[in-house]
């Protein structure tokens, strides 16, 4: 427990900073792109993001579940078969990526390049994969923590330079934006690797047992291809989620440039603000994983209750802190941004999405450690078409708006957090209010 609550501290210690940087980089990009640009940077970024997971194929989560369940003299030769699927998965995917990508109508309004700037990063989110998976199956989460720190402030160094001492037209400038956050990403993956090839080489001199190829390969697999799916749909709906809200106001009556605008609000200034205290639940969501995975392993069902108990109080006590910081102090929050009473009411108004969304994060974790990825599947899909469904149906009506559009992403994230909890509740074999715990899961 103490190299989890370790762990803990250090991720959210470098998150909460980067998260800081995070704002520091939008406030730059909506001075420098404006509502619209801004707009069309939000609406690329859940493409981007897609390719992303492709590329990363959750290598780290299912190498960091299988690393932490299995001895260190086992590790060497997990991390040689990990390697061997990167390299002809990331072969295949740059291949296909090469012959498709030109043809992707997303990229059409945006600079040429972007589409082969997409393209570096296939390689390098794969590698930087398997380095982020076996330091987080560790629980060396001081690399972890440094790594997107690094990620942060190299972006935020990148645009104040190039924007301060160039001059861009507005095409030019929403290049040097995505280029920036690419850019990052390979100093990330430069660090990572660093530190990953020392550490194999240390692994190298220890003494070392192998495991069938079959075997490792299977129990990566099993891990890596159903969390794939999971984010993969996640990520999917991410990416025409744009499309969907600002097809729906337009069928309101918005003009297209006035629906851009005010997703790029939303999405730009509202969620940005909002997401801020996230970094908690994400630094949990990644020791979490390796920690419940070992735990379950060992069917100790007592801790993992507990872990549950500190999880959800943990998250109740900041979370509800968060939002209501959000809703009383919305107008000062997002003048940092733009002088829009609008974003501010988007903020105020998104206060369930905020507050649940902090607890699907290590609810997620706990669903992956506890192999119960296919369960997570289904209530993915459940709450995204309910979410997406009342978006489209209120979104267009000419009373409702973005407040309908509001409603359907609260609706969602509200469905989601319950479906996550009831199950995980279930299966450790402890009482939804967390009283009375009982001991049924211990003969599962």
């Amino acid at each position: 427990m103490a190299i989890y609550y370790r762990g803990i501290f250090f991720l959210a210690a470098s998150a909460f900073l980067g998260e800081g940087i995070e704002v520091l980089v939008n406030m730059i990009l909506a001075r420098e792109l404006g509502s619209h640009g801004l707009g069309m940077y939000m609406s690329i970024l859940p493409t981007i993001f897609l390719i992303v997971l492709l590329s990363s194929f959750e290598l780290q989560v299912s190498i960091s579940k299988f690393v932490a369940e299995r001895e260190e003299r086992f590790h060497r030769n997990i991390l040689y078969h990990a390697l061997t699927i990167t390299i002809i998965f990331t072969s295949i995917l740059f291949l296909v990526a090469a012959a498709i990508l030109p043809f992707i109508p997303v990229f059409n309004t945006y600079h040429p390049y972007v589409r082969w700037l997409v393209m570096i990063l296939i390689p390098v989110i794969s590698f930087t994969s398997v380095a982020r998976g076996y330091f987080m199956g560790m629980q060396q989460m001081g690399k972890i923590a440094v790594s997107n720190f690094l990620r942060k402030i190299i972006q935020l160094g990148g645009l104040f330079v190039l924007f301060r001492f160039f001059a861009f037209d507005p095409e030019a400038a929403l290049l040097v934006a995505i280029g920036t956050l690419i850019g990052s990403e390979i100093i990330v993956f430069l660090y990572l690797i660093y530190l990953f090839i020392a550490q194999f080489q240390q692994l190298k001199r220890q003494p070392f047992s192998n495991l069938n190829r079959k075997v490792v390969r299977k129990n990566l697999m099993a891990v890596s291809i159903p969390t794939t799916g999971l984010r993969l749909f996640s990520a999917f709906t991410g990416a025409i989620q744009p499309f969907i809200i600002k097809a729906a106001l337009v069928r309101s009556g918005m003009t297209d440039i006035l629906a851009t605008e005010q997703f790029g609000m939303l999405m730009g200034v509202a969620m940005s603000i909002g997401f801020f205290p996230a970094f908690i639940a994400h630094s949990l969501l990644i020791v979490l994983i390796p920690a419940v995975s070992k735990t379950h392993s060992q069917k100790d069902y007592p801790t993992l209750q507990k872990m549950l108990q500190q999880v959800m109080k943990l998250t109740v006590v900041y979370g509800v802190a968060a939002v209501t910081l959000f809703y009383f102090f919305a107008p000062e929050l997002t003048s940092l941004f733009f002088k829009s009473a609008t974003s501010a009411v988007f903020l105020q108004l998104l206060w369930p999405f905020f507050l649940f969304h902090f607890f699907i994060m290590p609810l997620q974790a706990f669903m992956i450690g506890l192999d119960m990825i296919k369960e997570a599947f289904i209530h993915i899909v459940w709450s995204t078409v309910i979410s997406f469904a009342l978006i489209l149906w209120l979104g267009s009506s000419m009373d409702w708006r973005m407040n309908g559009v509001i409603i359907g992403m609260n609706t969602g994230s509200v469905l989601l957090a319950l479906m996550h909890y009831l199950t995980i509740c279930k299966k450790i074999g402890v009482s939804i209010f967390m009283k009375g715990l009982v001991q049924k899961a211990a003969n599962r």
